[in-house]
């Protein structure tokens, strides 16, 4: 099997792990079992979808279909229920009102409110990286208001357990408990990474538009929106591969500091769930016919 970088999603009290072709989930229900599901997954093969650039978009559709449908499993059995209940288009539906707010909350009011202030600043490019500033407030504030939240706190936690079996796996330790537990929560391919590459590089693909009117920076700032995935998708892997570059380790220090927010220190438990999810997924890809 070539080399394939695992990544996942905390869950409700679970974790879910990306394989080439396998989507693998371990929950922990009511009753302190552990619960394992999994689906398999079309190989990306050689198609367009793993274009630079472009599977960065893909990724981000694919990332949140599967994370969506991973979350409505863990939430079911973990209360104690067995069976999806949010149907194919249900789900579309759910996804694209996810990726609605996100684009409202993000793109359209960082711009609105510094639209408030625009005539006390003259310079578009000074406009535009004031609305990338305001950006990165709502992005921190927005961490740090759901991190209150317990059960948020929890999945949060099982972030950090995921980061910690990846990490353990790339280094080439064994999956169980005691020798995953000393690796790090964070993890150059987070999604939180991600986003925070989004903001930065938010600012020089928007300093263009930056002197049109109102009407066209709003378009602009949706209609950009899968631009700005597919190269924060591509920078960030560059990143991850260079990792061990110092001038690179200091460039993604902000992004592995802001992990300390969405990636917590795991108990045990969690840990062994985390565990759990990624030996169903690395061994289901080792063995397509199972």
């Amino acid at each position: 099997m070539s080399r394939w970088h695992y990544g996942g999603q905390a869950l409700l009290e679970g974790v879910m792990i990306r394989g080439r072709q396998v989507m693998a989930i371990a929950v922990r229900n009511p009753q302190g079992e552990i619960v394992l599901h999994d689906e398999r997954l079309p190989d990306p093969g050689r198609s367009w979808k793993t274009w630079p650039f472009l599977r960065g978009i893909f990724g981000l559709w694919d990332t949140l279909n599967l994370g969506m449908r991973a979350l409505n499993y863990s939430a079911n059995v973990a209360l104690g229920e067995s069976e999806y209940k949010v149907g194919p288009a249900q789900m579309a539906g759910v996804v694209a009102m996810s990726l609605v707010f996100a684009v409202a909350l993000f793109f359209v009011t960082p711009l609105l409110l510094v639209q408030l202030i625009r005539q006390n600043v003259s310079a578009s490019w000074l406009q535009v990286l004031l609305e990338g500033l305001v950006r990165l407030g709502i992005v921190l504030a927005y961490f740090v208001a759901i991190s209150q939240m317990r059960d948020i706190k929890r999945v949060f936690a099982y972030h950090g357990a995921e980061h910690k079996v990846v990490n353990a796996l790339e280094a080439g330790a064994d999956l169980e408990v005691d020798s995953v537990r000393p690796f790090s929560t964070a993890h150059t391919r987070c999604g939180t990474a991600f986003l925070l590459l989004v903001v930065v590089l938010s600012i020089p693909l928007f300093a263009p538009f930056g002197g049109l009117p109102l009407a066209w920076r709003l378009l602009s700032r949706v209609l950009l929106v899968p631009v700005l995935a597919g190269i924060s998708y591509e920078v960030m892997r560059l990143g991850a591969a260079s990792f061990d570059r110092p001038w690179v380790r200091v460039l993604m220090a902000p992004a592995l500091l802001l992990q300390r927010i969405s990636a917590r220190e795991p108990d045990d438990g969690m840990v062994e769930v985390a565990v759990a999810a990624l030996k169903r997924a690395v061994e289901l890809d080792a063995n397509p016919s199972t």
